[in-house]
């Protein structure tokens, strides 16, 4: 398995592996697929911000992908990003996630960034909370009910890892420009 930055060729597999888990699962909270079109625009708008979009690959196929956004769009906000890891069915528990995620947070400590957030969508995703834990991730939080999806109420997790030192020194003058308005 190698994990490397997606390309545009990637996202008719990005699209359907995030469509299994729009349709099947809770770690998001959309419910209706994107296209490969929209995927691909997504992808643009992370690799624009020169933040990391990464895919493990094991034999010319797309078996997972991770990237890192920015946490909201507020200027204070932009030393935080929020990641995102989606693996194929039929890869999961092959360590894809654990690998994928590592490349992103080291691509995240490399660019500066200082928090790393997870949003996990389902209190009972014990897939998605163990790979943050085991990768220094932190419980910052859960949010009791937050969506409607396949006929229940799911709660979101709140995880967090802090790089470059967190919160205990000030950030670099020059900043990142990952926040907005």
């Amino acid at each position: 398995m190698i994990v490397r930055p997606s390309t545009p060729q990637d996202v008719g597999a990005l699209a359907a592996i995030y469509g299994h888990h729009v349709l099947h699962g809770f770690g998001t909270f959309e419910e209706v697929p994107p296209s490969a079109e929209d995927m691909a625009a997504r992808r643009l708008a992370i690799i624009e911000r020169g933040l990391p979009h990464l895919v493990a690959e094991e034999a010319g196929q797309v078996l997972g992908f991770a990237y890192a956004g920015p946490f909201r769009p507020r200027a204070a906000y932009r030393y935080t990003v929020e990641d995102s890891v989606y693996i194929a069915p039929d890869a999961l528990g092959r360590g894809v996630g654990k690998a994928v995620l590592t490349g992103v947070l080291d691509a995240c400590e490399a660019f500066g960034v200082r928090q790393v957030v997870a949003v996990i969508g389902d209190s009972q995703n014990a897939g998605s909370i163990g790979l943050h834990t085991s990768l220094g991730f932190k419980p910052a939080g859960v949010g009791e009910g937050f969506g409607w999806k396949h006929g229940r109420w799911v709660d979101i997790v709140w995880m967090q890892k802090a790089l470059n030192g967190g919160a205990s020194t000030a950030p670099d003058a020059a900043g990142l420009t990952l926040g907005g308005a």
